[in-house]
């Protein structure tokens, strides 16, 4: 059988207990607090777009890598017949912008 508790005993539980429900509803009452949830939120955003626009940047050092090194050989000469023509094109896409931009004044 279990020990027959005193008076002093069950009102020390009692006590116990009531310190921690406080705790517990001092706990609920900070995360449910707006500027708390607004935080929690606010970080969660952050996150997301640190995370995308770290996977970007990434993206793009990558393109930038393979096109570079599709305009070299494996000795790193330049390939010039690739680079002649695409620096033929971008030369044509810049006339191309210089003329509208003269058209539209």
């Amino acid at each position: 059988m279990p020990e027959a508790r005193t008076p002093a005993q069950i009102e020390a539980d009692i006590v116990r207990r009531r310190e921690q429900l406080a705790e517990t509803l001092d706990e609920i009452g900070v995360r449910m607090h707006p500027k708390t949830i607004m935080g929690d939120a606010k970080a969660r955003a952050v996150g997301v777009v640190d995370h995308t626009a770290g996977r970007a940047v990434v993206a793009v050092n990558r393109l930038v890598t393979d096109v570079r090194d599709g305009l070299r050989h494996e000795d790193g000469a330049p390939r010039l017949e690739r680079i002649v023509p695409v620096a033929l094109v971008a030369a044509g896409l810049v006339g191309l912008l210089v003329l509208s931009a003269r058209r539209k004044r």
